[in-house]
């Protein structure tokens, strides 16, 4: 086996050494530019919380961005989708597979009898 041979793939080649050679490139800038950076850094002190403008740290609460208010505009849209569908959802994994079974003994039947 030749090691320096490419694998041809009809879209592009295929080189291990080629790969590993940018792996190791990219290693070695992501290095470099790791090295350049800020070396005062401390664990655990003030450098760690964010700066707000000079503002105090707002409470959790103030600025927790809940489910529901990120996702209103499409559960306002689809409720009357959601309203239909929510209740056949059981929990219950016995329930999930019944109904993937169904719908793939529906869709081979209606393929097998319409092509």
């Amino acid at each position: 086996m030749d090691l320096f041979a490419s694998l041809s793939t009809g879209t592009g080649y295929w080189n291990p050494l080629a790969w590993l050679l940018a792996t190791v490139v990219a290693a070695v800038i992501v290095y470099l530019i790791w090295r350049r950076g800020e070396s005062g850094y401390k664990k655990g002190t003030a450098q760690t919380t964010p700066f707000i403008s000079g503002n105090p740290e707002p409470a959790k609460g103030m600025v927790h961005v809940r489910a529901s208010n990120l996702y209103w505009g499409y559960l306002d849209a689809l409720k009357g989708y959601y309203d239909l569908i929510v209740p056949a959802h059981t929990g219950v994994v016995n329930d999930y597979l019944l109904w993937y079974l169904g719908v793939t003994a529906a869709l081979i039947i209606v393929v097998v009898v319409f092509v």
